[in-house]
């Protein structure tokens, strides 16, 4: 699961940053409105944790112009500002949620962990299916037919959940990039083609009546049946 971090206080931003990342979540960290609002509006965020005080752009403009744009992400605003007016103000921007500072870490994680099961994100048993295989994305494993079980690593099973939730579309390299590697600037297409190459090979041992297209010069296209 994607977070984005925007936060200004620098050393709070590190001190979440590490408490996310170490109960398993990958974050990128905005420290200013501009570039949080930039990066919001990739659309590639599972949720974004927002800071309501920002230099450069206020988050409850943030928030506004990121849903004018139709992106639905879940929004967890951060603020030290707690009255009622306040509250209203940033839940009627468009914000999930509304957490006030200072807050412990284990009621942000539950925070977190709320939004994510009410965007059916995280899930116990959460399965997602393509032709003859079922992705355990709790476990990172595919199942190919009955009881034919394969182990992915992360980015394999992001890049496989990616490509099951758009089956039978054309996901572009740049999409897969923002995606699945987000703001890491030493990802190239390179690393797409990589692993594009691991989980083909995962998949054919497994027997999976899956088969992943190389769309020529665009990317990567998901189809499933009998004859692939």
């Amino acid at each position: 699961m994607r977070l984005l971090l925007v936060e200004d206080e620098k050393r709070l931003s590190e001190a979440l940053e590490y408490i996310l990342k170490k109960n398993k979540y990958s974050v990128d960290t905005a420290y200013d409105g501009e570039a949080g609002e930039d990066m919001a509006k990739t659309g590639i965020y599972d949720l974004i944790i927002l800071d309501r005080m920002l230099p450069k752009k206020e988050g409850v403009e943030i928030l506004r112009n990121v849903r004018s744009q139709g992106i639905n992400t879940p929004v967890l605003f951060l603020t030290a500002r707690d009255t009622i007016e306040n509250k209203v103000e940033g839940l009627d921007a468009g914000a999930d949620d509304y957490l006030i500072k200072p807050f412990s870490n284990e009621e942000l994680l539950a925070r977190v962990r709320a939004l994510s099961r009410r965007q059916g994100e995280i899930l116990l048993n959460k399965c997602l299916h393509a032709g003859n295989i079922a992705l355990d994305t709790a476990h990172c494993k595919v199942t190919c037919g009955e009881n034919n079980t394969v182990k992915l690593t992360l980015k394999e099973c992001q890049l496989l959940e990616l490509l099951i939730k758009n089956k039978g579309q054309v996901i572009t390299k740049e999409q897969i990039l923002d995606r699945i590697w987000g703001f890491d600037i030493d990802a190239d297409y390179n690393n797409v083609e990589i692993f594009i190459h691991y989980l083909r090979k995962k998949l054919d041992h497994g027997a999976a009546n899956v088969r992943i297209n190389t769309v020529r010069g665009i990317g990567y296209c998901l189809e499933e049946g009998k004859n692939v």
